[in-house]
């Protein structure tokens, strides 16, 4: 039974007065059912209680105070951003010296501030958007916003634009004066009549339009899978960034568009283009059209052949490996393994 400081400093004060006045220790230590030995301890402890568990006061430790004071400094504004490696020179410097920066990163620790010390909430770690595969077209698409510069200044217009990653090809696309949710919404139901948008996986980022209710309610009736990258994660949607590169570094792409109907003109020619004309490097060089009818397939053989012709023609100017054309069956949009997508250009 652990005995209270105040009863033991009693019991020490009645055996003291007891012995002055003529008694034997032992004699009145019984009285009191306490050892000799016992009341002997207390004494040479000053009435400290050193058994195992027992509180104890540490001669060293910081108070409350002193502690509040530590906390303080580290969330200032001067040195949130500092380790205690750093604040305590910093103080010493100054004619101050509270603890050692072990102590500093005790009471940091205690009070959870070792890593975040900022009036701002913590930032959350999110994981990568899972990994989306496609082995033909219409599985995957992914889709954003770019804004198109019109020639007043402050003014712009706004090109939405959807992509299949397994062909490479634009499955849609609108501009208007504005983006909102509600716009993005018309674009995908009036592909509806073209395409079969049944279990589609479609990728953004996190843009308002992106995740506006209206819309993803639209998409989930169409049969349509959205998901969405991280915050301020451009990487997590690379085939769109590479189509919107693709599209302003071109050679004749104004900069900028007299009007909104300037801009779609010249957005449908781009379009056409890019799906009809535009030889894809991550495709094998075929066209996104070429690659969705299929035809890919017999240009790869006509390739290969041609080649095989040439090396048997002149055999000394072939080296022991032949480039073979091959379709790309397999296309992957943030890949597990973070190993580079087969499509990070346009």
């Amino acid at each position: 039974m652990k005995i209270a400081v105040n009863d033991k400093i009693q019991a020490v004060i009645l055996i003291t007065k007891a012995c002055a006045s003529g008694a034997r220790k032992f004699v009145a230590c019984r009285l009191l059912m306490i050892s000799l030995r016992t009341i002997q301890r207390w004494e040479k402890e000053i009435l400290a209680d050193k058994r195992k568990g027992a509180d104890k006061k540490v001669i060293r430790k910081l108070s409350e105070e002193e502690e509040q004071e530590i906390i303080a400094i580290c969330c200032s504004e001067k040195y949130k951003d500092m380790n205690p490696h750093e604040i305590v020179p910093d103080l010493a410097e100054n004619g101050v010296y509270i603890a050692s920066e072990s102590t500093f990163y005790r009471v940091l620790r205690k009070k959870g501030l070792l890593k975040h010390r900022s009036n701002r909430k913590p930032g959350k770690k999110r994981g990568k958007p899972p990994e989306l595969k496609a082995t033909g077209p219409d599985q995957v698409w992914c889709w954003d916003i770019t804004y198109l510069k019109s020639s007043v200044s402050g003014i712009y217009f706004y090109c939405y634009m959807i992509k299949d990653i397994w062909t490479k090809e634009i499955v849609g696309w609108a501009v208007h004066d504005i983006e909102c949710g509600e716009l993005a919404e018309e674009l995908f139901k009036s592909l509806v009549n073209k395409y079969d948008l049944r279990n589609v996986h479609l990728h953004s980022d996190n843009g308002g339009p992106m995740k506006k209710a209206s819309l993803l309610v639209a998409l989930y009736d169409l049969g349509v899978m959205p998901s969405f990258s991280r915050p301020r994660v451009s990487n997590d949607n690379p085939y769109i960034e590479s189509l919107f590169s693709t599209m302003k570094y071109k050679a004749d792409y104004p900069k900028s568009f007299k009007d909104i109907e300037t801009a779609r003109d010249w957005i449908d020619n781009f379009v056409n283009w890019y799906n009809n004309e535009h030889r894809h490097s991550a495709i094998g060089y075929v066209t996104p059209g070429q690659r969705r009818l299929g035809h890919d397939k017999k240009l790869f053989v006509r390739r290969n052949e041609t080649m095989k012709k040439a090396r048997e023609k002149h055999p000394e100017r072939w080296g022991n490996k032949i480039k073979k054309w091959e379709v790309i069956k397999e296309v992957y949009l943030n890949k597990a393994d973070n190993k580079k997508s087969d499509d990070q250009a346009a």
